[in-house]
């Protein structure tokens, strides 16, 4: 059974290992391992991101994309761990390019994988499935105080993080409906 409360003293309790992006991203594993045990307590219902944990050390989030949805480049300036329990995210990865971005490559998540992002990389998610995808998604830091930027385009344009067009693109993507 997944326990909330477990998993994020267990998350917390990493951040004090040597190596805590490897420590996080076992107990990550762990949690994603069964995708069905996650699903249950962390049901995903409509496109939202939920803030679960929240400290100057850690922020872990539950985010959950709608079918089909899209969020463009943005970086998190921290690193991250993420794993997928439902659906899928495809992660383009992205460098700077001069004033606009180059592709890098990329990387599909389904249910028990678990990716390690870096705090300088800057990629945009795709949920390519017809079903919600849900995730965990655990940063370094107070992950929702940090100043970050988004990239819109093509080409390209880097400007601030815009929560509030984010929070606009998941509730958007909850009122289409099914596609």
């Amino acid at each position: 059974m997944f326990d909330l409360d477990d998993f994020i003293t267990a998350c917390t309790a990493s951040c004090h290992e040597p190596d805590p992006r490897a420590a996080i991203r076992e107990v990550l594993a762990r949690a994603v391992a069964d995708p069905g045990l996650a699903t249950g307590a962390l049901a995903p219902t409509r496109a939202e991101i939920v803030r679960l944990h929240g400290s100057d050390e850690l922020t872990i989030l539950k985010v959950v994309w709608a079918p089909g949805m899209r969020i463009g480049p943005h970086d998190h300036r921290t690193w991250a761990a993420i794993g997928v329990y439902t659906g899928g995210e495809d992660n383009a990865f992205f460098r700077r390019d001069h004033t606009t971005l180059a592709g890098s490559g990329g990387r599909s998540l389904r249910p028990g994988d678990v990716c390690l992002l870096g705090d300088d990389v800057i990629h945009a998610v795709t949920n390519p499935t017809g079903e919600l995808a849900a995730a965990l998604h655990v940063y370094g830091g107070d992950f929702l105080a940090l100043p970050r930027s988004e990239w819109r385009g093509p080409p390209y344009t880097e400007h601030p993080y815009d929560s509030a067009r984010t929070t606009a693109l998941f509730e958007a993507a909850n009122n289409a409906g099914p596609r």
